[in-house]
């Protein structure tokens, strides 16, 4: 075979692979934002009126410890992908404007095998009823709209990745980002994590199941705080840490991850 019948091959082999690779990606992003929307509407489903399955359909109460599993199921991959070198490895091997789709996809996946095979409990830690049921309540659904402030601040669109999909889109870059001081941000650094603990923790009925998936994510959202700071202070700098001294983590908490920078 002539070295110019190579090339003319090479040629036209490129722009296949290229509109293959377009292909493949929009329909990635399309995809992500519709599994994103149904994921959060199972999500309200799940916080709200708990789970599908009882333990006594599941093999018994020892089914508690697969919960537990479950729970931690969405934290590892979550805090994998957010890792600067696990983000650094993946630009190898796909756009970057696709991984902010990769992220959303991993986590609507991994919160929907959790709906699927979460275990129930009728052992409960606490029910409330009367007006302390409606407080309840009002903490639940107040922490959603705080949630979906906090997010229209920090830039919803990060959050499923369409933003960076669409400059992909467009084959154009994207711009900074921008350094969020106002809102929500204007009195504590996480306010997304805020309303997350919000939603979990605002149950007029803590049964034993909802107490483990309570538990094991407050855990996350306070760790994940301090790698978060470390990230943040990381790609900003000066401006971030100059913030964190004068804005804590959470209101009111003065200790660990969540305190005013030093």
């Amino acid at each position: 075979m002539s070295q110019a019948h190579v090339t003319l091959e090479s040629s036209t082999e490129a722009p296949f692979y290229h509109r293959i690779g377009r292909i493949s990606g929009i329909a990635f992003g399309v995809g992500t934002q519709v599994l994103f929307l149904w994921t959060v509407i199972y999500l309200f489903l799940f916080l709200r009126y708990g789970g599908w399955h009882e333990y006594s359909t599941m093999g018994g109460s020892a089914t508690w410890w697969i919960d537990g599993l479950l729970a931690t199921l969405f934290v590892v991959p979550h805090s994998i992908l957010l890792a600067p070198t696990t983000s650094k490895w993946l630009r190898q091997w796909m756009p970057s404007g696709l991984l902010g789709c990769l992220h959303c996809t991993t986590s609507c996946i991994s919160l929907l095998a959790l709906f699927h095979y979460w275990g129930t409990s009728k052992l409960e830690m606490w029910h409330a009823t009367g007006s302390l049921e409606i407080l309840m309540l009002v903490g639940f659904y107040g922490s959603w709209v705080a949630l979906f402030y906090s997010l229209y601040w920090t830039g919803f669109g990060y959050q499923t990745g369409i933003t960076q999909w669409w400059y992909w889109f467009r084959q154009t870059p994207p711009p900074k980002r921008a350094f969020v001081t106002e809102g929500p941000f204007r009195y504590m650094r996480h306010p997304v994590y805020m309303s997350f603990l919000g939603l979990i923790w605002f149950t007029p009925v803590m049964t034993l199941d909802h107490a483990i998936l309570t538990t094991i994510w407050t855990v996350y959202i306070y760790i994940g705080s301090y790698f978060k700071d470390r990230r943040l202070l990381r790609f900003i700098g000066e401006p971030y840490y100059q913030y964190g001294k004068r804005i804590a983590g959470l209101p009111f908490i003065g200790f660990g991850s969540l305190r005013y920078f030093r």
